[in-house]
């Protein structure tokens, strides 16, 4: 790119690209790539500011002042920008509209130190038209903003490093607290708890498949709702406990159970069907409003299965390459240029009759919506198709461009309109009165719309892939009057049973946290990933599960400092950043009151008993913490699951093991909380406990054989018989060995276990002739299982040996002198020499993105996921027999979406010399180095004349 005298700076190299190729010569444009300075950690202040800003990297007593620095792998870039300031005459400051944009381009200000004019551009797409526009309205940095967005940074530092070491010292190392995620874990952790309260009921009903001339193509399923004038009990008239709700017994509503139900279907079957009532009413479905960045998570991720993260990844690469507008918004609100391109793009698609009577402009009606721009639509005057795209995007961002296309052109069409019918038809029984059955159908008349759904203008899902309503599923009903007879085809007895609250998914999290006004959207997908990578919450299908860590920290947290993972209390704090963005308040006032409490806030005229304590006071005044019983969660009936060092266990302290100590069991890695029922843990104690289980007696040497649990998995051992001497018997130490994989603790038999412990086992000896010297050597062959895998080994009389790798540990059992032979005069694999391609534990079929086959194959650290391009490792809550193959092509989409894993070099040290030589040697060395680097340097120095 050709330097100019006008230098303009954004954030990410593609979108310099971009925005460089639509201005002229005179315009130099790089890129900042993010933030070029930030907070300090406490071990980068420097010694002489250790006292004021040591503890947080913040001065508390200063107006929270941070102490910023420009970390190494930003000064090369600062060098840059600077080298690029003193050839330009004017600068630009590009960066996103937003809180965090703004903080970008005042830190850019900060540490470049511009002499000449600065200004700030501003823009929602990236566009020509749009990018010069924004050079002729520039304004200049919102110090609100940026004031905002530091109270933030500060905010966030504050929370966690005064929470974080709380859970350090009571429930494990390396844990954090977080302002926000904390609160998404706790709503996590609350519905798992609904669900593990949860009692399920059953109940029955009765279908009657229907026809008016007794045949199928004209018939229709009618569901039973009255047994004479009670009405009959559905799931919403359960609750938690299992139990009728209140309302339900003042309806005197009756459970229908298996017995009458069958009775009911089979009085049914041979009786005539009277219509009783026909109504309908009209039907009108109206479009939803365009995309803000937490509807269209929730949408990508109800329609497409993509992540928060993954959307957000792929609508930053549409933004940057011009394809949509700023993907970080809480306003609904089109531009006339975007309401004319939608229109001009519903015509052309699908024609006039499919376009609203006028151009519709919705209003933001979410609380708190902060930012000034306009909605999330494609970029530009004219709408590009997506099918004009389908070669120039990758499989995410196209179809993430469709959706966004589809909603934004859908708010501009006519409502979908049709009509509801609902009949209902009586039949009497001998036994329990006159039965009440009624069926309901919505027909479309007019999709409107619903033709931007594709399959799903039917009404069986929304926009947002919400699911429709029960009136709108597609029964057809044929034409019926009042006072017509009808036959039933079949009358069947139904099986229901209530289920618990559904676990979260991304996209049900983004709705209740912005339901909730806790945190902003755009932080949304960082939030998830953030509780996900921390191991706080697992992803099962697209349910969101907490861990039993997140059940210790979250219990910690509430019963210490309820305040901090308060609903109300969270959304109240992101209102008060607004108001600092809006200038309403300061950060410097905001953060005294958090952190010291409001009483340090001279201009607060409260009562005593307003007045609240700030995070400061509360750490400080925090009481003794029972460790044990944070990290205990109770199951019922003695049994509770604790969260140790090395993960979770159950323990029942109603039984007790020869030792005297409760029964503990390992918990599987699969087994959701919610599954973890009292049957389900007297199994495990029961059948796979941690504490040993003696096999027997070994023959030959008189120990007893254990089959045991351990931190590295099951293993057997045995316990050499007492002596007498309780020393000796103390520091005798049992002998091991692991099972194989395909061997459990609980079928294991004394036999397999023996076999086990007398390993390695010796196939024979062989011998070989010296073809030089005649002399014969004799070899002992052997069999065994190690950390690789089974193999043989040949051992000669001075100790050495040679192995070979075996197909499978049930070889060690198997193979014959002559099978080893076979394999010891095949050539020796290293273990950084491939050997013969292991097969797949799997095959899953086609990717539906890329047609590349698609299997799961077994690993150096376990099973993963590849289309042999792309590998993804198998979650710990999957095994290679159940996982679907549509979750394992997510899985890989997702890897494929996040590109390659970034790996640091690692840094060797430089070692001391201990001796002459070695010194004399290092100074050489150095000498030589030296050499270099001065060449190196003259060689840079020319290259840069030239």
């Amino acid at each position: 790119m050709a330097e100019g005298s006008k230098l303009v700076i954004v954030e990410s190299p593609t979108k310099a690209k971009k925005i460089g190729g639509y201005l002229g010569s005179e315009y130099t444009v790089l890129a900042s790539v993010g933030h070029i300075r930030d907070f300090a950690q406490p071990s980068q202040v420097p010694a002489k500011d250790k006292d004021a800003f040591g503890k947080f990297g913040v001065n508390v007593d200063d107006g929270f002042k941070p102490y910023y620095i420009v970390d190494a792998d930003k000064k090369k870039k600062v060098t840059e920008l600077k080298s690029a300031l003193k050839k330009a005459d004017e600068v630009f400051l590009a960066t996103d509209e937003d809180r965090e944009g703004e903080a970008i381009a005042w830190h850019l200000v900060e540490t470049l130190k511009p002499k000449v004019p600065v200004k700030r551009m501003v823009f929602h797409e990236i566009t020509k038209a749009a990018i010069t526009e924004s050079l002729t309205k520039t304004r200049d940095v919102d110090a609100h903003m940026v004031d905002a967005q530091e109270t933030r940074r500060v905010l966030d530092r504050l929370y966690g490093y005064e929470l974080s070491p709380v859970l350090w010292r009571k429930v494990g190392p390396g844990l954090s607290a977080g302002r926000v995620q904390s609160v998404a874990t706790r709503l996590i952790v609350e519905r798992e708890r609904e669900r593990m309260a949860f009692v399920k009921s059953a109940y029955w009903d009765v279908d009657a498949v229907l026809s008016t001339d007794g045949q199928e193509e004209n018939s229709f399923t009618a569901q039973l709702t009255h047994l004479g004038e009670a009405r009959v009990a559905g799931s919403k008239d359960f609750d938690d406990a299992g139990q009728l709700t209140p309302a339900a017994q003042k309806d005197n509503v009756v459970i229908i159970d298996e017995k009458v139900a069958g009775a009911l279907a089979e009085e049914l079957t041979s009786e005539s069907f009277t219509v009783e009532s026909l109504g309908t009413r009209p039907y009108t479905r109206r479009p939803l409003p365009p995309f803000t960045t937490s509807t269209m998570q929730q949408a990508a991720g109800n329609v497409l299965g993509m992540s928060s993260r993954s959307t957000m990844r792929a609508a930053q690469g549409l933004y940057e390459n011009g394809y949509i507008t700023y993907m970080r918004t809480d306003s609904v609100t089109l531009s006339q240029e975007a309401i004319r391109a939608a229109r001009e793009s519903v015509t052309q698609e699908w024609g006039e009759r499919y376009l609203s009577a006028a151009p519709k402009q919705y209003a933001t009606q979410t609380a708190g919506a902060q930012e000034a721009h306009e909605a999330i639509r494609p970029a530009g005057a004219h709408f590009q198709n997506p099918a004009d795209l389908a070669s120039s995007l990758p499989p995410d961002q196209l179809k993430l461009y469709t959706l966004i296309w589809r909603r934004t052109l859908a708010s501009q069409m006519a409502d979908a309109t049709g009509s509801t019918a609902t009949v209902k038809l009586t039949a009497s029984t001998a036994t329990h009165g006159q039965a009440t059955v009624q069926a309901s159908g919505t027909v479309i008349e007019f999709p409107g719309w619903l033709v931007t759904q594709g399959k799903r203008a039917s009404g069986a899902s929304g926009a947002n892939g919400a699911s429709a309503s029960n009136a709108e599923k597609d029964t057809v009903l044929p034409p019926l009057h009042e006072g017509d007879v009808l036959n039933a085809l079949s009358v069947t007895p139904q099986s229901h049973e209530t289920q618990p609250p559904a676990r979260y998914t991304e996209a049900s999290l983004v709705r209740t946290l912005e339901a909730k006004e806790i945190g902003r959207p755009s932080t949304y997908a960082s939030i998830i990933s953030t509780i996900i990578d921390r191991g706080y919450v697992y992803e099962r299908g697209r349910a969101l599960i907490p861990s039993w860590l997140a059940f210790a920290v979250i219990k910690l947290l509430e019963q210490n400092f309820p305040q901090y993972v308060d609903y109300t209390f969270t959304a109240q704090m992101e209102n008060g950043l607004d108001d600092i963005a809006q200038g309403k308040d300061t950060g410097r006032d905001w953060l005294t009151r958090f952190y010291f409490g409001d009483a340090a806030d001279p201009s607060a005229a409260q009562s005593a008993e307003q007045v609240h304590a700030g995070l400061q006071q509360q750490v400080a005044q925090l009481g003794e913490i029972d460790a044990r019983e944070i990290n205990t969660i109770e199951i019922g009936e003695g049994l509770a699951v604790r969260v140790g060092r090395y993960g979770p266990y159950l323990e029942d302290s109603e039984h007790l093991d020869a030792e005297g100590k409760p029964k503990r069991a390992s918990l599987p890695d699969t087994m959701a909380p919610d599954e973890l029922t009292v049957e389900a843990g007297r199994d495990l104690i029961e059948n796979h406990s941690d504490g040993p289980r003696v096999l027997g007696v070994h023959p030959v040497t008189g120990g007893t054989v254990e089959v045991r649990n351990g931190r590295f998995g099951p293993y057997v051992a045995l316990v050499a018989p007492p002596t007498g001497d309780e020393k000796v018997d103390k520091a005798a130490k049992p002998k091991m060995a692991s099972l194989f994989k395909s061997m459990t603790p609980q079928s294991l038999t004394l036999e397999d276990a023996i076999k086990l412990l007398d390993l390695p086992r010796v196939v024979g000896t062989l011998e070989e002739t010296n073809a030089e010297t005649g002399e014969i050597t004799t070899y002992e062959v052997a069999a065994n299982n190690g950390r690789y895998g089974a193999y043989i080994t040949k051992t000669g009389p001075d100790g050495k040996s040679e192995n070979r790798s075996l197909g499978s540990e049930e070889e060690i059992f198997t193979v014959t002198l002559e099978q080893a032979k076979e394999l010891l005069a095949q050539p020796k694999y290293g273990r950084r020499t491939r050997g013969a391609a292991k097969p797949p534990l799997r095959e899953l079929g086609p990717d539906p993105d890329n047609g590349k086959n698609v299997t799961i194959k077994d690993g150096f650290y376990g099973a993963y996921i590849t289309d042999g391009e792309t590998n993804r490792t198998l979650p710990k809550q999957y095994t290679p027999e159940s996982i679907e193959p549509a979750e394992a092509f997510r899985l890989l989409a997702e890897k494929r979406a996040a590109g390659p894993t970034k790996r640091k070099r690692a840094t060797k040290k430089k070692s001391t010399a201990s001796t002459a030589k070695k010194s004399t040697t290092k100074k050489t060395t150095a000498r030589k180095t030296t050499a270099r680097k001065t060449t190196t340097r003259k060689t840079t120095a020319k290259k840069s004349a030239e």
